[in-house]
Protein backbone atom coordinates (compact mmCIF):
# COMPACT_ATOMS: atom_id res chain seq x y z
CA UNK A 1 0.00 0.00 0.00
CA UNK A 2 1.52 3.49 -0.99
CA UNK A 3 -1.12 6.44 -0.29
CA UNK A 4 -0.14 9.90 -2.08
CA UNK A 5 -1.87 12.58 -1.39
CA UNK A 6 -3.12 14.96 -3.81
CA UNK A 7 -2.89 18.74 -4.15
CA UNK A 8 -5.36 19.78 -2.05
CA UNK A 9 -8.28 22.92 -2.47
CA UNK A 10 -7.34 24.69 1.01
CA UNK A 11 -10.57 25.79 3.09
CA UNK A 12 -10.06 29.70 3.57
CA UNK A 13 -9.37 30.82 6.94
CA UNK A 14 -11.85 33.12 8.51
CA UNK A 15 -9.90 36.49 8.35
CA UNK A 16 -9.03 35.97 4.57
CA UNK A 17 -10.47 38.82 2.38
CA UNK A 18 -12.61 37.52 0.22
CA UNK A 19 -15.45 38.87 -1.98
CA UNK A 20 -18.61 36.73 -0.85
CA UNK A 21 -20.41 35.57 -4.22
CA UNK A 22 -24.14 35.70 -4.47
CA UNK A 23 -25.14 33.66 -7.13
CA UNK A 24 -28.85 34.56 -8.74
CA UNK A 25 -30.86 31.64 -9.16
CA UNK A 26 -31.24 31.27 -12.83
CA UNK A 27 -27.43 31.39 -12.90
CA UNK A 28 -27.61 28.33 -10.60
CA UNK A 29 -29.88 26.42 -12.53
CA UNK A 30 -28.24 27.09 -15.73
CA UNK A 31 -24.86 25.70 -14.22
CA UNK A 32 -27.05 22.58 -13.16
CA UNK A 33 -28.66 21.83 -16.41
CA UNK A 34 -25.03 21.99 -17.69
CA UNK A 35 -24.01 20.22 -15.35
CA UNK A 36 -26.42 17.56 -15.42
CA UNK A 37 -26.24 17.50 -19.51
CA UNK A 38 -22.43 16.70 -18.80
CA UNK A 39 -22.94 14.04 -16.41
CA UNK A 40 -25.41 11.96 -18.72
CA UNK A 41 -22.40 11.78 -21.33
CA UNK A 42 -19.93 10.92 -18.74
CA UNK A 43 -21.86 8.53 -17.51
CA UNK A 44 -22.09 6.58 -20.98
CA UNK A 45 -18.13 6.44 -20.31
CA UNK A 46 -17.93 3.85 -17.83
CA UNK A 47 -19.58 0.63 -16.86
CA UNK A 48 -23.14 0.08 -15.66
CA UNK A 49 -23.80 -0.73 -12.02
CA UNK A 50 -25.36 -3.68 -11.69
CA UNK A 51 -26.26 -3.98 -7.59
CA UNK A 52 -27.30 -7.05 -8.17
CA UNK A 53 -24.39 -8.99 -8.87
CA UNK A 54 -22.86 -10.09 -5.19
CA UNK A 55 -19.93 -7.81 -4.41
CA UNK A 56 -16.22 -9.00 -5.71
CA UNK A 57 -13.42 -9.51 -2.68
CA UNK A 58 -10.85 -9.62 -5.46
CA UNK A 59 -8.16 -7.06 -5.26
CA UNK A 60 -5.73 -6.94 -7.95
CA UNK A 61 -2.39 -5.83 -7.57
CA UNK A 62 -2.35 -1.98 -8.81
CA UNK A 63 -5.80 -1.08 -7.74
CA UNK A 64 -6.00 2.33 -6.45
CA UNK A 65 -8.81 4.14 -4.78
CA UNK A 66 -9.12 8.11 -4.41
CA UNK A 67 -10.91 9.79 -1.96
CA UNK A 68 -12.47 12.91 -1.77
CA UNK A 69 -11.90 13.93 1.17
CA UNK A 70 -13.47 16.85 3.04
CA UNK A 71 -11.01 18.40 6.12
CA UNK A 72 -8.93 15.89 5.65
CA UNK A 73 -11.04 13.77 8.06
CA UNK A 74 -10.02 10.29 6.47
CA UNK A 75 -6.79 11.12 5.26
CA UNK A 76 -5.82 12.08 9.11
CA UNK A 77 -8.45 8.98 10.62
CA UNK A 78 -6.73 6.58 8.67
CA UNK A 79 -2.89 7.50 9.30
CA UNK A 80 -3.64 8.20 12.95
CA UNK A 81 -5.10 5.22 13.67
CA UNK A 82 -2.45 3.02 11.91
CA UNK A 83 -4.85 1.58 9.52
CA UNK A 84 -4.14 3.06 6.15
CA UNK A 85 -1.12 0.43 6.25
CA UNK A 86 -3.31 -1.83 6.39
CA UNK A 87 -5.27 -1.49 3.11
CA UNK A 88 -4.60 -4.15 0.25
CA UNK A 89 -4.84 -1.24 -2.22
CA UNK A 90 -3.41 2.05 -2.83
CA UNK A 91 -4.81 4.86 -1.49
CA UNK A 92 -4.81 8.42 -2.89
CA UNK A 93 -6.73 12.08 -1.20
CA UNK A 94 -8.23 15.20 -2.75
CA UNK A 95 -9.60 17.36 -0.57
CA UNK A 96 -12.76 19.53 -1.25
CA UNK A 97 -15.30 21.43 0.86
CA UNK A 98 -19.13 20.49 0.47
CA UNK A 99 -21.14 17.94 -1.56
CA UNK A 100 -21.36 19.57 -4.68
CA UNK A 101 -17.71 19.79 -4.95
CA UNK A 102 -17.21 16.21 -4.48
CA UNK A 103 -19.81 15.50 -6.76
CA UNK A 104 -17.97 17.72 -9.67
CA UNK A 105 -14.97 15.24 -8.80
CA UNK A 106 -17.15 12.25 -9.16
CA UNK A 107 -18.77 13.69 -12.76
CA UNK A 108 -15.09 14.24 -13.64
CA UNK A 109 -13.50 10.40 -13.05
CA UNK A 110 -11.19 12.02 -10.56
CA UNK A 111 -12.35 10.51 -6.95
CA UNK A 112 -14.10 7.04 -6.42
CA UNK A 113 -15.21 7.84 -2.63
CA UNK A 114 -16.58 10.27 -0.33
CA UNK A 115 -17.56 10.90 3.19
CA UNK A 116 -20.57 13.36 3.16
CA UNK A 117 -23.33 14.92 4.81
CA UNK A 118 -27.13 13.45 4.32
CA UNK A 119 -27.97 15.54 1.41
CA UNK A 120 -25.33 15.37 -0.84
CA UNK A 121 -26.90 11.85 -2.01
CA UNK A 122 -29.90 12.86 -2.21
CA UNK A 123 -29.04 16.00 -5.05
CA UNK A 124 -27.01 13.82 -6.51
CA UNK A 125 -29.21 11.40 -7.51
CA UNK A 126 -31.80 13.82 -8.09
CA UNK A 127 -29.50 15.35 -10.95
CA UNK A 128 -29.16 11.73 -12.84
CA UNK A 129 -26.08 10.74 -10.95
CA UNK A 130 -25.56 7.28 -9.43
CA UNK A 131 -23.32 7.19 -6.10
CA UNK A 132 -24.84 4.81 -4.05
CA UNK A 133 -24.50 4.84 -0.30
CA UNK A 134 -22.20 2.28 1.28
CA UNK A 135 -21.51 3.47 5.04
CA UNK A 136 -23.68 5.35 7.22
CA UNK A 137 -22.39 7.07 10.65
CA UNK A 138 -24.12 9.18 12.89
CA UNK A 139 -22.95 11.58 15.81
CA UNK A 140 -25.03 13.97 17.97
CA UNK A 141 -27.13 16.67 16.42
CA UNK A 142 -25.87 19.44 18.86
CA UNK A 143 -22.95 18.72 16.48
CA UNK A 144 -24.39 21.18 14.28
CA UNK A 145 -25.49 24.89 15.59
CA UNK A 146 -27.01 28.12 13.48
CA UNK A 147 -23.94 30.70 14.44
CA UNK A 148 -24.59 33.93 14.38
CA UNK A 149 -22.58 37.30 13.13
CA UNK A 150 -20.43 39.61 15.27
CA UNK A 151 -22.81 42.09 17.10
CA UNK A 152 -26.14 40.56 16.42
CA UNK A 153 -28.96 40.73 18.62
CA UNK A 154 -29.29 37.42 20.71
CA UNK A 155 -32.33 35.11 19.22
CA UNK A 156 -34.18 33.85 21.60
CA UNK A 157 -36.75 32.38 19.52
CA UNK A 158 -36.50 30.83 15.42
CA UNK A 159 -39.42 33.63 15.23
CA UNK A 160 -36.21 36.05 15.12
CA UNK A 161 -35.07 34.15 11.87
CA UNK A 162 -37.40 36.08 9.98
CA UNK A 163 -36.18 38.96 7.90
CA UNK A 164 -32.70 37.69 8.63
CA UNK A 165 -29.72 36.72 5.42
CA UNK A 166 -28.89 33.35 6.06
CA UNK A 167 -26.11 31.44 4.28
CA UNK A 168 -27.45 29.03 2.48
CA UNK A 169 -25.41 26.01 0.56
CA UNK A 170 -27.70 24.02 -1.85
CA UNK A 171 -27.41 20.25 -2.06
CA UNK A 172 -25.10 20.54 1.82
CA UNK A 173 -26.33 19.03 4.99
CA UNK A 174 -26.50 22.47 6.19
CA UNK A 175 -29.37 23.42 3.55
CA UNK A 176 -31.41 21.02 5.57
CA UNK A 177 -30.55 22.14 8.48
CA UNK A 178 -31.62 25.91 7.66
CA UNK A 179 -34.90 24.50 6.28
CA UNK A 180 -35.36 21.87 9.57
CA UNK A 181 -34.76 25.74 10.96
CA UNK A 182 -37.41 27.58 9.74
CA UNK A 183 -39.97 24.66 9.86
CA UNK A 184 -39.42 24.54 13.37
CA UNK A 185 -40.55 28.45 12.89
CA UNK A 186 -43.32 28.03 10.86
CA UNK A 187 -41.24 29.71 8.42
CA UNK A 188 -41.09 29.72 4.77
CA UNK A 189 -37.73 30.66 2.81
CA UNK A 190 -40.18 33.52 1.51
CA UNK A 191 -39.97 34.37 5.16
CA UNK A 192 -35.99 35.19 5.07
CA UNK A 193 -33.86 36.14 2.58
CA UNK A 194 -31.41 33.22 1.56
CA UNK A 195 -27.99 34.05 0.48
CA UNK A 196 -25.98 31.50 -1.91
CA UNK A 197 -22.43 30.54 -0.80
CA UNK A 198 -19.72 28.20 -1.05
CA UNK A 199 -19.82 26.10 2.15
CA UNK A 200 -16.49 27.51 2.76
CA UNK A 201 -17.52 31.02 2.64
CA UNK A 202 -19.89 30.29 5.46
CA UNK A 203 -17.25 31.68 8.27
CA UNK A 204 -15.94 34.79 6.79
CA UNK A 205 -19.84 36.02 5.47
CA UNK A 206 -20.85 36.45 9.03
CA UNK A 207 -17.51 37.78 9.77
CA UNK A 208 -17.74 40.42 7.32
CA UNK A 209 -22.07 41.09 8.55
CA UNK A 210 -22.61 39.75 4.68
CA UNK A 211 -24.82 37.35 6.75
CA UNK A 212 -26.76 37.40 10.25
CA UNK A 213 -26.92 33.45 10.05
CA UNK A 214 -25.25 30.70 9.07
CA UNK A 215 -25.20 26.66 9.65
CA UNK A 216 -21.84 25.69 10.67
CA UNK A 217 -20.49 22.00 12.26
CA UNK A 218 -17.42 21.47 13.69
CA UNK A 219 -14.32 22.27 13.58
CA UNK A 220 -15.57 25.19 11.65
CA UNK A 221 -17.80 26.57 14.69
CA UNK A 222 -14.97 26.24 17.20
CA UNK A 223 -12.83 28.26 14.86
CA UNK A 224 -15.53 30.83 13.87
CA UNK A 225 -16.15 31.18 17.32
CA UNK A 226 -12.35 31.75 18.38
CA UNK A 227 -11.57 34.75 15.46
CA UNK A 228 -15.19 36.37 15.98
CA UNK A 229 -15.93 35.80 19.29
CA UNK A 230 -14.39 38.84 20.90
CA UNK A 231 -16.65 40.94 18.42
CA UNK A 232 -19.36 39.32 19.68
CA UNK A 233 -20.06 36.17 17.09
CA UNK A 234 -22.26 33.69 18.94
CA UNK A 235 -24.64 31.17 17.80
CA UNK A 236 -28.60 29.74 18.42
CA UNK A 237 -29.13 28.15 21.94
CA UNK A 238 -29.72 24.01 21.12
CA UNK A 239 -32.89 24.40 23.14
CA UNK A 240 -34.06 27.40 21.26
CA UNK A 241 -33.15 25.76 17.83
CA UNK A 242 -34.90 22.48 18.29
CA UNK A 243 -33.73 19.45 16.16
CA UNK A 244 -32.02 20.88 13.19
CA UNK A 245 -29.98 17.72 12.46
CA UNK A 246 -30.24 13.93 12.72
CA UNK A 247 -26.42 13.60 13.29
CA UNK A 248 -25.92 11.44 9.88
CA UNK A 249 -23.42 11.30 7.17
CA UNK A 250 -22.27 8.80 4.76
CA UNK A 251 -19.59 7.43 2.71
CA UNK A 252 -21.20 7.54 -0.95
CA UNK A 253 -18.96 5.86 -4.20
CA UNK A 254 -19.22 6.96 -7.89
CA UNK A 255 -21.38 4.32 -10.10
CA UNK A 256 -18.67 3.86 -12.10
CA UNK A 257 -16.00 3.18 -9.42
CA UNK A 258 -18.13 0.19 -8.01
CA UNK A 259 -18.90 -1.26 -11.63
CA UNK A 260 -15.64 -2.12 -11.82
CA UNK A 261 -14.65 -5.31 -9.97
CA UNK A 262 -11.69 -4.23 -8.79
CA UNK A 263 -12.24 -0.65 -6.85
CA UNK A 264 -15.67 -2.24 -5.82
CA UNK A 265 -13.75 -5.19 -3.82
CA UNK A 266 -11.37 -2.41 -2.88
CA UNK A 267 -14.31 -0.13 -1.46
CA UNK A 268 -15.25 -2.99 0.26
CA UNK A 269 -12.12 -3.27 2.05
CA UNK A 270 -12.47 0.30 2.94
CA UNK A 271 -15.83 0.26 4.70
CA UNK A 272 -14.54 -2.35 6.87
CA UNK A 273 -11.86 -0.68 7.48
CA UNK A 274 -13.43 2.79 8.32
CA UNK A 275 -15.50 1.19 10.66
CA UNK A 276 -12.77 -0.04 12.34
CA UNK A 277 -11.22 3.41 12.71
CA UNK A 278 -14.40 5.23 13.50
CA UNK A 279 -14.37 2.81 16.28
CA UNK A 280 -10.89 3.48 17.04
CA UNK A 281 -11.56 7.43 17.44
CA UNK A 282 -14.18 6.17 20.31
CA UNK A 283 -11.79 4.11 21.91
CA UNK A 284 -8.61 6.72 21.62
CA UNK A 285 -10.06 10.23 22.18
CA UNK A 286 -7.00 12.00 23.17
CA UNK A 287 -5.12 10.59 20.32
CA UNK A 288 -7.70 11.62 18.05
CA UNK A 289 -8.14 14.84 19.25
CA UNK A 290 -4.30 15.27 18.62
CA UNK A 291 -4.16 13.92 15.56
CA UNK A 292 -6.92 15.66 14.05
CA UNK A 293 -8.57 18.58 16.04
CA UNK A 294 -5.45 20.50 17.20
CA UNK A 295 -2.16 18.76 15.03
CA UNK A 296 -4.69 19.36 11.35
CA UNK A 297 -7.37 21.92 12.28
CA UNK A 298 -5.79 24.07 14.63
CA UNK A 299 -8.17 24.41 17.64
CA UNK A 300 -6.88 24.36 21.02
CA UNK A 301 -6.95 20.43 22.97
CA UNK A 302 -9.26 22.16 24.93
CA UNK A 303 -11.71 22.83 22.08
CA UNK A 304 -11.24 19.53 20.78
CA UNK A 305 -12.35 18.05 23.11
CA UNK A 306 -15.58 20.43 23.14
CA UNK A 307 -16.24 19.63 19.81
CA UNK A 308 -15.76 15.72 20.88
CA UNK A 309 -18.40 16.24 23.93
CA UNK A 310 -20.73 18.09 21.38
CA UNK A 311 -20.52 15.27 18.47
CA UNK A 312 -20.46 12.08 20.71
CA UNK A 313 -19.16 8.98 19.81
CA UNK A 314 -18.87 8.15 16.17
CA UNK A 315 -21.71 5.14 15.44
CA UNK A 316 -21.98 3.13 12.72
CA UNK A 317 -26.37 2.38 12.23
CA UNK A 318 -27.42 -0.23 9.75
CA UNK A 319 -27.84 0.15 6.10
CA UNK A 320 -31.48 -1.18 7.01
CA UNK A 321 -35.07 0.39 6.34
CA UNK A 322 -35.25 2.12 9.84
CA UNK A 323 -32.08 4.56 7.92
CA UNK A 324 -33.83 4.60 4.69
CA UNK A 325 -37.06 6.01 6.01
CA UNK A 326 -34.39 8.59 7.91
CA UNK A 327 -32.86 9.71 4.66
CA UNK A 328 -36.49 9.93 3.29
CA UNK A 329 -37.75 12.30 5.42
CA UNK A 330 -34.74 14.33 4.73
CA UNK A 331 -36.09 13.99 1.12
CA UNK A 332 -39.71 14.74 1.89
CA UNK A 333 -38.15 18.04 3.42
CA UNK A 334 -36.15 18.99 0.14
CA UNK A 335 -39.14 18.38 -1.72
CA UNK A 336 -41.44 20.45 0.24
CA UNK A 337 -39.05 23.00 -0.16
CA UNK A 338 -38.94 22.72 -4.01
CA UNK A 339 -35.08 22.38 -3.56
CA UNK A 340 -35.06 19.03 -5.80
CA UNK A 341 -34.49 19.16 -9.76
CA UNK A 342 -36.24 15.65 -9.92
CA UNK A 343 -37.87 13.30 -6.89
CA UNK A 344 -35.94 10.79 -5.30
CA UNK A 345 -36.96 7.96 -3.08
CA UNK A 346 -34.76 6.99 -0.39
CA UNK A 347 -34.48 3.26 -1.48
CA UNK A 348 -32.59 4.26 -4.57
CA UNK A 349 -29.76 6.03 -2.67
CA UNK A 350 -28.16 2.70 -1.07
CA UNK A 351 -26.22 0.02 -2.03
CA UNK A 352 -27.01 -2.74 0.13
CA UNK A 353 -24.56 -5.23 -1.20
CA UNK A 354 -22.65 -3.23 1.67
CA UNK A 355 -25.18 -3.97 4.11
CA UNK A 356 -23.35 -7.41 5.94
CA UNK A 357 -20.18 -5.78 5.30
CA UNK A 358 -20.88 -2.92 7.81
CA UNK A 359 -22.80 -5.46 9.88
CA UNK A 360 -19.86 -8.24 10.22
CA UNK A 361 -17.34 -4.93 11.06
CA UNK A 362 -19.53 -3.69 13.39
CA UNK A 363 -20.05 -6.98 15.37
CA UNK A 364 -15.93 -7.48 15.38
CA UNK A 365 -14.78 -3.99 15.92
CA UNK A 366 -17.29 -3.63 19.13
CA UNK A 367 -18.89 -0.41 17.01
CA UNK A 368 -22.18 1.03 18.41
CA UNK A 369 -25.70 1.63 16.54
CA UNK A 370 -25.91 5.15 17.73
CA UNK A 371 -23.98 7.88 19.57
CA UNK A 372 -22.71 8.08 23.31
CA UNK A 373 -21.24 10.65 25.47
CA UNK A 374 -17.30 11.05 25.28
CA UNK A 375 -15.91 11.03 28.34
CA UNK A 376 -12.08 12.10 29.57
Amino acid sequence: MNARPRPTALEPTARTPKRVARKPFLTLLTALVVTVGLAACSSQDGPELNTDVPLPTDIPAGTTITVADQQNQIQVLLRASGLEKTLPFTIEYANFTGGPAVLEAFRAGTADVAPVGDVPPIHAASTGQQVPIILGREIKPSSMSLATRPGAPAITSLQDLRGKKIAYAEGTAQQVVVLRALANAGLSTDDVELVRLQLAEFSEALGAKEVDVAPLNEPRLTRYLRDYGPDGASFVDPEVAGTISQGLSYVYARGESLAEPAKAAALRALVTTLVQAFQWTNTHPAEWIKAYYVDDQKVSEADGWKILQSNGTTAIPALDDALIARQQSTIDLLEKADALPEPVTATDLFDLRFAPVVDAAVKRYGATRTPEDVTR
